[in-house]
């Protein structure tokens, strides 16, 4: 097998890959995901032994123990960009021999938990309410510049979502992915709110937001308060899901996603003061990888 180029798989003069400024040794299997770099003291605050603290722009890494068990928090920055970034150097931290440069024969899978914030579309999740995505919908085109053999993005949810929105066809495709079926059930609780969340390339005019600029369609979040498919609607907002479960499932990792609604779309609710309410998912979320072992 030829060695992949330098140009495609870019590392460090340590040998630590090029964004994430990591070595293989650096992480966990099991990986807590946040957007924002200092979220991840908070979730380190919660563990025993904090043994690496690395960071590099946007991306800050700590791993440690928590109750025993070896767990990494990473920051990821905002956007699916950013995540295809993250995932596929973590992917290669475990999957790829660095120093051949070639693809392990055996295939190692990661747990990746997203912990994050998100914008509620309808009016009974209120603000403070935990939300997990069963499905990711990207609004960002990321997925289709990948090869997917395996065909897995959901082609009838597509064309539901497209017809109920009207979606132009100037826009970037739609596509709707599944998260990991175990790790939705082990985080799945009555409390915890499933369904869909769609991921979008922008925090303004792409989640119907105006300052100076008007959305294109002022009506899409209410198009997307009425849709529903297969039992599940369209929960919420944010901007780096649909990505991750693209990845993770192209590359055969484990991801989830779960968010704290901190502003509601339809009743304009927002909470000013969510910072306890993150800390406590995350709290919930460390306690129940401790009961998966």
């Amino acid at each position: 097998m030829n060695p992949i180029p330098h140009t495609d798989l870019i590392l460090n003069s340590d040998g630590s890959v090029y964004h994430l400024d990591l070595l293989p040794e650096d992480i966990s299997d099991q990986i807590i995901l946040v957007g924002d770099p200092d979220r991840v003291s908070l979730v380190s605050s919660h563990f025993d032994h904090v043994e690496l603290e690395k960071s590099n722009r946007e991306f800050v890494t700590h791993t440690g123990t928590y109750k025993g068990k070896r767990i990494t928090a990473l920051s990821t920055g905002i956007g699916t960009d950013n995540i295809d970034i993250v995932l596929n150097e973590l992917d290669a931290l475990v999957n790829i021999d660095l120093e051949k440069r070639t693809p392990k024969s055996i295939h190692r899978s990661l747990n990746l938990i997203r912990i994050g914030t998100s914008g509620a579309l309808h009016a009974d999740i209120a603000p403070g309410e935990q939300i997990i995505t069963r499905v990711a919908g990207g609004l960002d085109g990321l997925y289709h510049f990948y090869k997917d053999p395996d065909k897995f993005n959901n082609e009838a949810l597509v064309s539901a979502f497209i017809n109920t929105t009207g979606w132009a066809k100037r826009l970037a495709e739609p596509y709707f992915i599944k998260g990991s079926d175990s790790l939705f059930q082990l985080f799945s609780e009555p409390g915890i709110i499933p369904g869909i969340t769609i991921s979008t390339p922008g925090f303004y005019a792409p989640q119907v937001r105006s300052l100076r600029l008007s959305p294109f369609d002022p009506d899409l979040v209410a198009k997307m308060s009425t849709f529903s498919f297969e039992g599940m609607r369209i929960n919420n907002f944010e901007m780096e899901s649909s990505a991750l479960y693209a990845l993770s499932a192209l590359l055969k990792h484990q991801a989830i996603t779960i968010c704290v609604a901190i502003a509601n779309r339809v009743s304009l609710e927002f909470l000013e003061d969510y910072h306890g309410a993150v800390d406590a998912l995350i709290s919930k979320v460390l306690n129940k990888l401790i009961e998966n072992d």
